[in-house]
């Protein structure tokens, strides 16, 4: 697939729920930025928000603290990114609490990253639990309802084959995981294969896009080959020479994550959680575009100029 294609569909935004990730703030400006970008987006009525845990539980207290916020200063619903690196059983546990005596209900648990980041081996703590399907376990059972996991269109960088991928992702579900949420994508053609890999294997929950929006082409590209993630060669020409041009960098961006999303929804998808980098422009614009209005209201989407 070079590049995607769509149809008009008058009913399109009525279909479509949303979700978006923050991450939380390491600094005062960081910080202002982070509530300005939740306000930006509390109109657009997401089904939730998640919070990330940095690299090793790095950020354990700055999520916590930024979930608090949401929860007390805002009508939205956070979900707490939970991840396994660096932590014992009893730290885990423990953290698991805090989070439910402030009152979430929505939990996103992850194995994590060591703490040296994207491409440094991982190993587990010998106190800790092993994996995220561990955690999902733990999760439940200290009582969380709402568990999502991640899921990998194009594999995680360390399993071995897709078999040994959807193997994971079935015990994380089998846990209790009630959804889960995809490593960004840019060929729609490779998510819908992996979910015809997870359906095959009796996984049946939702398998929700998870939407990177092109803030900057050439940290995308870069991330992305961390990642394992493919990295289209349509997608590489549509910002070729913007490096210096942010304005209309910002407007392709926008275009190409909604004709994404807009190809996805003709395929059957209606659930995305957009990766916002804690910046609103390039998100509300492609809610707008694709139909979701502020304050839950929606309108017809128009289909994205190629």
């Amino acid at each position: 697939m070079n590049q995607f294609r769509l149809s008009r569909r008058p009913d399109i935004g009525d279909q479509i729920d949303v979700s978006f990730e923050f991450f939380p703030p390491k600094s005062d400006a960081m910080e202002a930025r982070l509530w300005e970008t939740t306000e930006r987006l509390q109109p657009l009525s997401p089904s939730f928000v998640s919070v990330t845990y940095g690299a090793g539980g790095s950020t354990r207290e700055r999520t916590a603290r930024t979930v608090e916020r949401i929860i007390r200063e805002t009508a939205l619903t956070p979900a707490a990114h939970l991840t396994c690196v660096d932590a014992t059983r009893e730290d885990a546990d423990q953290v698991i609490r805090q989070f439910l005596d402030i009152g979430v209900s929505r939990f996103v648990a992850l194995r994590g990253d060591p703490a040296d980041g994207v491409g440094t081996r991982y190993a587990p703590h010998p106190g800790g639990y092993a994996n995220a399907a561990e955690l999902v376990e733990a999760l439940a059972r200290h009582g969380a309802k709402d568990i999502s996991v991640a899921a990998y269109p194009e594999k995680h960088p360390e399993s071995p084959d897709f078999a040994t991928d959807i193997d994971m992702l079935k015990r994380k579900v089998d846990n209790g995981a009630k959804r889960a949420i995809t490593q960004f994508f840019f060929d729609n053609d490779l998510y819908e294969r992996y979910v015809e890999r997870a359906r095959r294997a009796g996984i049946y929950v939702p398998i929700v896009p998870g939407i990177l929006p092109v803030h900057n082409f050439g940290q995308v590209a870069n991330f992305a080959g961390r990642c394992g993630a493919h990295v289209p060669a349509w997608l590489a020409e549509r910002f070729e020479g913007l490096e210096n041009d942010p304005q209309t960098h910002a407007l392709v961006a926008a275009a190409v994550a909604a004709e994404q999303v807009l190809d996805l929804v003709e395929r059957g998808v209606s659930d995305f959680h957009f990766y916002t980098m804690n910046r609103a422009d390039l998100a509300f614009a492609i809610c707008h575009m694709i139909g979701i209005r502020a304050n839950g209201a929606r309108e017809d989407a128009k289909p994205a100029a190629a």
